[in-house]
C-alpha cells in the first residue's frame, strides 16, 4: 500500500507471536513394587542390573519394608515383566503419574563409594584368609564362610563398578562374578562330599580361632556402617547384610566348638553345606539375569 511504513507491515496488534509448544515427552510414572524376597544388597544389585536399561529415572529401595519405588517412563507392567524372572515374588502395589519436577531423592555417591571400597577391601582380605585357613584346618565350614565373604565382596565390587558404566558392561561384570561364585560354591560342596566319604575331621580349635577372626572383620564392617545405616540405600542394605554375616560366623564358631567337644566332623559338614548352598543360590540368581 502506498505510504505504508515498516511498522505497518508488522501487523496491527503489536503482540509477539506465541512460541511453538515443545513436543510432550513420554508419560512418567512413580510405581511401587512389593518384593517379598528382597532383603539384602545381593537382591538389590540384581534388581538394579535387571532395570539398568529399562528407561528408569530413579530407584528407591526399602529393604526392611520389602518395597521398591521407581520413577520411570512407560508402563509399570513392563518393569514387572523384568522383575518376575528373578524369583523374588515381585508384584505391582501402586502406580501414579509423576508431576513435572518430581523425582526420587538419591544419596551422595562419593560418600557411599568410599564406604563400599572399605567394605570391599575387608571382605576380599577375609576371603583369602578363610579359604587358606579352611583348607589348612580341613574345615569345609571355614571354606564355605570364605565363599560368603567372596559373595559380599562381589556385591560391593559390582555396586562400585556400576557407577558410570553402560547396562551391558554392568551385566557382563555381574555374570563374571556369578560364574566365579558358582564355581567356588560347587567346589566347596564337592569338597564337603569328599570329606564326608573319607570321614576326615577338621581341627575344631582352629575353626573357632579363624571364625572369631572373621567375626571381628564383620563387626568392623558393622562399626564402619553404623553411622551410615540411615543414609543411602546401599549403606542401609549393607548394614543388614553384614549383620547376617555375623550369624554365619557364629554358626561356624558353634560348629567348631561341637567338633572339638564331640570329636565328630558332622557339625562342620552341616554348616559348610548350609552356607555353600546359600552362596550357590546367590550365584544362580546372578547368572539368570538377561
Amino acid at each position: 500500500m502506498p505510504g505504508c511504513t515498516d511498522r505497518c507491515r508488522c501487523g496491527t496488534s503489536g503482540a509477539a507471536p506465541e512460541p511453538a509448544a515443545a513436543p510432550a515427552g513420554p508419560a512418567r510414572f512413580r510405581s511401587i513394587f512389593a518384593i517379598p524376597g528382597m532383603d539384602c544388597p545381593a537382591e538389590e544389585t540384581l534388581i538394579r542390573l535387571r532395570l539398568a536399561d529399562a528407561g528408569v529415572a530413579a530407584l528407591n529401595f526399602d529393604l526392611p519394608g520389602r518395597q521398591l519405588t521407581v520413577d520411570h517412563a512407560g508402563s509399570p507392567e513392563r518393569l514387572l515383566e523384568r522383575l518376575r524372572p528373578l524369583g523374588f515374588g515381585a508384584e505391582l502395589a501402586d502406580s501414579r503419574p509423576l508431576a513435572g519436577s518430581e523425582s526420587v531423592p538419591d544419596a551422595g555417591d562419593a560418600m557411599e563409594a568410599r564406604v563400599l571400597r572399605r567394605l570391599l577391601a575387608i571382605n576380599a582380605a577375609m576371603f583369602v584368609v578363610e579359604i587358606v585357613a579352611g583348607w589348612w584346618a580341613g574345615s569345609v565350614g571355614l571354606i564355605a564362610d570364605a565363599l560368603d565373604m567372596f559373595a559380599d565382596a562381589a556385591v560391593y565390587g559390582l555396586a562400585l563398578y556400576a557407577v558410570g558404566h553402560a547396562a551391558a558392561a554392568k551385566l557382563a561384570a555381574a555374570r563374571l562374578a556369578g560364574l566365579l561364585q558358582l564355581l567356588l560354591a560347587l567346589g566347596a560342596l564337592a569338597e564337603t562330599g569328599r570329606r564326608m566319604l573319607l570321614g576326615a575331621a577338621p581341627e575344631g580349635i582352629a575353626m573357632i580361632g579363624i571364625a572369631v577372626f572373621a567375626l571381628a572383620a564383620n563387626v568392623a564392617c558393622l562399626a564402619l556402617l553404623h553411622r551410615h545405616r540411615d543414609g543411602g540405600v546401599h549403606l542401609r542394605a549393607s548394614y543388614l547384610f553384614s549383620a547376617n554375616d555375623v550369624l554365619a560366623n557364629l554358626g561356624v564358631i558353634v560348629a567348631g566348638g561341637l567338633v572339638a567337644w564331640t570329636g565328630s566332623p558332622w557339625p562342620d559338614w552341616l554348616i559348610g553345606s548350609a552356607i555353600g548352598l546359600l552362596v550357590l543360590a546367590g550365584a544362580v540368581r546372578i547368572l539368570r539375569l538377561r
